[in-house]
């Protein structure tokens, strides 16, 4: 019988305690197992960052801090393990997550029910939610694909030293990985704001895809789809979990720098409203207004408070400028081809039309081609279809 290292016991029965308290329900045997069984300061480097409550990140080794360094490895909080560019590119998510986002997908059945034979993790990172699922389901049931070389090899490691041996491939996660299909579960450890159309391909009839869910607006939320037979997928968004973006390979992210010409006008309509942490309008707006992004500027250069809108795929902008003192009028600004505060405005006033429907109300539905339709469940008589928009060549 294989045995790995356990988790330190007092760590491990307090991260338990941690996330049993903020998943609100007690874990089925096998989860509890899984977290006591997977000891997570193997799968972590030496040096995290932490949210320093600022904003920013502070830097926790294990050579300078040895018990803050075990102490953040067992908290109910994410990790970043890994910075690109002065931005965090890897991280360890927060395990009430991983463990959360198992359940939604049906990891680890109930005693008497019959569990998935085949699960492909996409993004393998530390290893962790790898070894989970091996504790889980076996090593024999478990695939997982990293983009990231380095990533990969560290993260095959981990599983190693831990003692697990799922099937470990280095590739872009976008593809799947064809040689292990068809799979029972396919489980995203990163966002999305498309399903990538292997994903469906590779997943058996019946079986269940989850992934977080992003968009340029609001990076929230996890969805949930179920396979069909005839190579359609459909589901449900669900309330929770915010992950870092799927990476791909030789991202050009440019946009064209050009002075296009501006608009001035006025507006009624808060930036607060639609920018201001309201997730559910929030979530509806990055649906229904592809592309665009913001950002707030206190600095006063502009104004005492702006609303900066981008569009990620090209020229166009728009910003919404708050005086300091009127409350219900705001100076809008809108340059380019696209009248972005236009979108968002015709987008929220459609939100607040379907009676501000919560996130979990929203389904998707892919097809054969590919093409993703969002339909909006109100429960009073009325309903919205938003189509999303396929990405660029």
């Amino acid at each position: 019988m294989k045995t790995s290292p356990a988790a330190p016991t007092a760590h491990a029965d307090r991260l338990l305690a941690d996330a049993t308290e903020l998943l609100g329900r007690q874990l089925p045997p096998g989860y509890e197992r899984a977290l006591r069984t997977v000891p997570r300061h193997l799968f972590l480097p030496g040096r995290l960052w932490l949210r320093d409550g600022e904003g920013g990140y502070r830097p926790c080794d294990r050579s300078t801090d040895p018990d803050g360094w075990l102490t953040a490895a067992y908290s109910d909080i994410p990790l970043v393990t890994q910075f690109t560019d002065g931005l965090p590119s890897s991280s360890a998510s927060m395990p009430s997550m991983v463990l959360r986002t198992l359940l939604l997908a049906g990891v680890g059945a109930a005693a008497g029910e019959a569990g998935p034979r085949r699960v492909l993790e996409l993004g393998t990172g530390t290893g962790f939610n790898a070894a989970l699922l091996c504790a889980l389901l076996g090593d024999d049931a478990v695939s997982t694909v990293e983009l990231d070389p380095l990533l990969a090899a560290q993260g095959e490691r981990n599983l190693q030293t831990a003692g697990f041996a799922p099937v470990v491939s280095c590739g872009d996660a976008a593809a799947g990985w064809a040689p292990g299909a068809p799979y029972e579960r396919v489980v995203a450890t990163f966002s999305v704001d498309r399903v990538p159309t292997a994903w469906v391909e590779q997943t058996a009839a019946g079986g269940r895809i989850v992934t977080p869910w992003t968009s340029a607006w609001c990076r929230y939320g996890t969805l949930a789809l179920t396979s069909g037979p005839d190579g359609t997928a459909h589901g449900r968004f669900h309330a929770f979990a915010s992950f870092m973006p799927m990476q791909r390979p030789c991202q050009d992210t440019a946009v064209p720098a050009t002075s296009p010409a501006q608009h001035r006008g006025m507006t009624s309509l808060s930036p607060w409203l639609v920018a201001g942490g309201d997730l559910d309008a929030e979530f509806h707006l990055g649906l229904a207004v592809p592309g665009a992004s913001f950002a707030w500027d206190t600095s006063g250069e502009h104004a005492p408070v702006r609303l900066h809108i981008a569009d990620d795929e090209g020229p166009s902008w728009a910003a919404v400028d708050y005086d300091g003192r009127s409350a219900d009028r705001f100076t809008v600004i809108q340059a380019g081809p696209r009248l972005l505060w236009d979108e968002i405005t015709a987008g929220y006033t459609h939100w607040e039309t379907l009676g501000r429907p919560r996130i979990g109300q929203y389904r998707l539905r892919v097809n054969t081609a590919g093409d993703h339709t969002v339909k909006v469940e109100t429960g009073r008589g009325r309903s919205g279809i938003i189509t999303l928009a396929k990405p660029s060549p």
